[in-house]
């Protein structure tokens, strides 16, 4: 890095120290509990380096000789002798020796290009197409209080909650909140960390965190759902809401770790399609998902992560040795994932005689994936690939009856796609990232919504044309102090256009959402 580039890098950050950054948590309250940096388990906070996702793994404890490096003692609920009386007396625990609270807030800035405004050309006159895409905006994001720690013998917890989104407080709500039992598989004499168990609210064990990104933007692909408008023309009525960035409810077991060797967990989970029962006439049927709560969905993932280290002692640690201390591996990791659920695919309406009908369809649908992420030194460059199936319905009106009758089976409704992302710590404060997403989506097609301005959808049957969404966007990312960062990236999409669902018909001239968003995000 040249004499150049070292002169001007302090005038950039504060050029752009008024930024956001995207749902995500680093513990503050772990430093003041441990009389360590936030950089101890974060490479560029809430990212994890492989002391953090160690740390993680124990159930928020240091994976060694955790009493030694505490400096604040836990308050003791119980003496430990009564372990021994058990279960003739209450089995003892502890709790943090100081709550462990901490706090975050994030703001950020955005520009998008003046192109956005082609998006309302085509029919100026009608105020239903009047749709605006903001060029400018200032905007509080999140502030949020969290608390982790565990209650000793391999009892973790974790809650958080959004007090305010958006500068108001009526968007708000429970994060994450679980309790985690490390390591249960010792009362079966399993190997050390083959099980543990997590119940409450909780992200699914996504190869890739949404909830805890360190970028501006969320990965897309975590946040597609098959969910389109419905019409009369024969067009699917898939309606799904579900995506995988969504909060789960339930139980999950896991085991392994995640800084070397094998991982896997199993979650069974709370049907979450969303969505309420619509109503139609014989003209126009409208069927809407609803969530199935006789059923409870499937979500498993397995990964092994390979520690590329010459010397065979360093592969096994925590963290591999370096010149001038402990370092991340070098290393390779291979996954994949799958959910299985089953939703609720319902029709409620009546004819213009006001006779009323309902059928249901219970029909299964499926997310499969997979993901890698090689690591050497300070570059990391990471991938996921996913695939979205939705069995669908189509409500059946026979010959001479005036509403459906039943359903019969059409075209499944699919997504694919994913995302490849490059960072580089430049410096231990400096990360730069370059990222392409990639979503390919029926539902889009059925939505009107077209990549390529150029190839219009040239059928309005279902499968005939499929969208592609996609962006390119290189960001970067300075750290102020160990718990402040201002992140700038740019978002560069392909030039697109919105038609009549399931017709060649224009709704807006060609336009592009470029966006350059700056963020500026504090934890404490």
């Amino acid at each position: 890095m040249s004499l150049h580039w070292r002169k001007w890098i302090p005038s950039v950050v504060v050029l752009i120290c008024s930024l956001l950054s995207m749902p995500s948590y680093a513990i503050p309250a772990f430093s003041r509990q441990y009389g360590t940096s936030c950089s101890t388990c974060h490479v560029d906070f809430p990212k994890l380096n492989d002391f953090g996702k160690a740390f993680k793994d124990a159930g928020f404890k240091f994976p060694k000789d955790d009493e030694t490096f505490i400096k604040l003692p836990p308050v003791m609920l119980g003496a430990p002798a009564q372990k021994e009386l058990w279960p003739h007396t209450i089995y003892p625990g502890t709790i943090p020796g100081l709550p462990p609270i901490g706090l975050r807030f994030n703001t950020f800035f955005q520009v998008t290009g003046n192109n956005r405004n082609n998006f309302n050309l085509q029919n100026p006159g009608d105020p239903t197409l009047q749709q605006f895409i903001p060029r400018t905006d200032f905007q509080p994001g999140l502030f949020s209080i969290f608390m982790a720690g565990n209650f000793g013998d391999g009892i973790a917890f974790w809650v958080d909650d959004d007090i305010s989104v958006g500068g108001s407080g009526a968007s708000g709500g429970l994060g994450d909140g679980y309790l985690k039992f490390v390591n249960i598989g010792r009362f079966l004499k399993l190997p050390t960390d083959a099980l543990s168990m997590r119940v409450g609210q909780f992200e699914l064990d996504l190869p890739f965190s949404p909830a805890r990104s360190w970028n501006l933007s969320g990965w897309d692909i975590y946040d597609e759902s098959n969910f389109n408008t419905p019409s009369a023309t024969g067009s699917p009525s898939v309606n799904n809401a579900f995506a995988l960035s969504s909060a789960a409810q339930g139980v999950e077991f896991s085991g392994g770790h995640s800084y070397g060797g094998y991982h896997y967990s199993l979650a069974i989970v709370n049907q979450n399609t969303g969505g309420t029962p619509a109503s139609g006439t014989n003209v126009a049927p409208e069927v809407a998902y609803v969530s199935d709560s006789n059923f409870k969905d499937i979500y498993a993932r397995a990964s092994y992560r390979f520690n590329l280290e010459r010397d065979a002692t360093s592969r096994k640690e925590v963290q591999a040795a370096g010149a001038t201390g402990p370092r991340d591996h070098t290393y390779i990791t291979l996954g994949t994932l799958y959910f299985y659920g089953r939703a609720v695919q319902r029709y409620q309406g009546q004819d213009l005689t006001g006779t009323q009908t309902t059928i249901t369809a219970r029909e299964p649908f499926y997310r499969l994936g997979g993901d890698f992420s090689f690591n050497y030194r300070a570059f990391n460059l990471f991938g996921q690939y996913l695939y979205g199936h939705d069995q669908n319905q189509l409500p059946f009106i026979p010959a001479a009856q005036p509403l459906p009758t039943n359903f019969i089976m059409g075209p499944a409704a699919t997504f694919s796609g994913g995302f490849l992302e490059a960072d580089y710590m430049a410096y231990p404060w400096l990360m730069a990232i370059m990222r392409w997403d990639e979503v390919k989506s029926t539902s889009d097609s059925l939505n009107g919504i077209g990549a390529d301005f150029n190839n219009p959808p040239p059928s309005p049957f279902f499968g005939a044309y499929s969208s592609t969404r996609n962006r390119f966007t290189p960001g970067i990312q300075f750290l102020i102090h160990a718990n402040i960062k201002a992140s700038f990236e740019y978002q560069i999409r392909p030039q697109q256009i919105v038609y009549v669902p399931g017709s060649a018909v224009k709704l807006t001239n060609p336009f592009r959402t470029n966006s350059a968003v700056a963020g500026l995000e504090w934890v404490y």
